[in-house]
């Protein structure tokens, strides 16, 4: 999705470097300090971080997670102190339900009246108290078009037998389940222990076939040539579709994931202030269309959409008209959730 005229955007960062902290896009009156950022991989342009240290003197210890699940189990480890997370929409909700982030002060970050009011006051927030969006997107198939047989229209090509060692699948719970779920027509969402049994039973007829269980690394193995098949965020799909001519992305008829990554503090996080400067400062329009180039993922942020090239709003990938059968997750009863962990764990054994 490297579409956008990215040096405009470069040279107006250079500009707006020069603002002091205090500034709308500085983030208010934070004091410099440090923030602690937890965030997914290969999802932002890291040149931010040091643009917002310039702007506002606050220094960006930056890592990363590879999925929602390894996030929880920081938190729940003693991982307080990050300051800024950016989990997905129904793991926002268990957190709230858990209690283990905390209310914003909206006071900090002004730049929330840029987001898209489709995108405020969610299913998973839904008094808009606990989470700002970073982004949005969906899920489908990305698979090299010179190498697959026949139309890929269907979470049924990750099951195909004769692309075996040449697949490569999620390695995480609920989107693996959920593809499994969506192939035998359920939905993301459902509590019926038969049918999470159902889909189990499908990831294992699957399990041989399957050259790896991967999350960013879908990226080098497909960019590369290394695997056929994977199913992976089309943010991610139109970078790597970039870098390798030979990939295209569809999204599966029975139905895929939309999904929503928002910024949260944790409860007990030592630097609110820088973490709310920061927040601001993400949502601002200059690091947001960069942000946006860099790594093409949806945002939810309305002067940058307007920015956008026609071809981008068009792609069909990018901003889809159609999503009916797109779900949403949501957050599950505590005892589906350790049904989940149980099947997850004998997947593998």
């Amino acid at each position: 999705m490297k579409k956008m005229i990215i040096l405009l955007a470069a040279l107006t960062l250079l500009l707006t470097s020069c603002k002091p902290a205090g500034s709308p896009n500085g983030g208010g009156n934070a004091e410099p300090g440090s923030v602690n950022v937890f965030n997914w991989g290969e999802y932002m342009d890291e040149n931010l971080n040091e643009m917002f240290t310039q702007q506002t003197g606050i220094e960006v210890n930056y890592n990363t997670y590879p999925n929602n699940e390894v996030l929880y189990s920081t938190l729940v480890g003693g991982g307080s102190s990050y300051d800024v997370i950016i989990p997905s929409d129904y793991m926002i909700s268990r957190m709230i339900d858990e209690d283990l982030i905390q209310q914003l002060d909206f006071g900090n970050i002004p730049n929330f009246e840029n987001i898209d009011p489709d995108l405020k006051n969610p299913a998973y927030d839904p008094e808009n108290l606990y989470s700002v969006p970073y982004a949005w997107g969906t899920v489908g198939i990305i698979y090299d078009k010179t190498r697959v047989s026949a139309p890929v229209d269907s979470w049924s090509a990750l099951f195909d037998k004769q692309y075996s060692g040449q697949i490569l699948m999620f390695d995480n719970s609920r989107d693996a389940f959920g593809i499994a779920l969506k192939l035998l027509g359920y939905s993301f969402n459902t509590t019926d222990e038969g049918k999470l049994r159902e889909a189990f039973n499908l990831l294992l007829e699957q399990k041989p076939l399957v050259q790896a269980h991967v999350m960013d690394q879908i990226f080098d193995k497909m960019e590369n040539g290394e695997a056929i098949l994977a199913p992976y965020y089309a943010g991610d799909a139109l970078t790597m579709m970039d870098a390798n001519e030979n990939l295209a992305f569809a999204f599966p008829k029975e139905g895929t994931n939309v999904f929503v990554d928002a910024f949260c503090i944790p409860k007990g996080a030592a630097n609110k202030a820088a973490a709310e400067a920061y927040i601001n400062f993400m949502c601002s329009y200059e690091p947001g269309l960069s942000n946006i180039d860099v790594t093409g993922y949806s945002t939810p942020l309305l002067d940058v959409y307007e920015s956008l090239d026609e071809e981008i709003k068009n792609d069909g990938i990018s901003y889809p008209t159609d999503m009916s059968g797109f779900e949403t997750f949501t957050n599950l009863p505590e005892w589906t959730l350790s049904l989940y962990n149980e099947l997850w764990i004998e997947l593998f054994k």
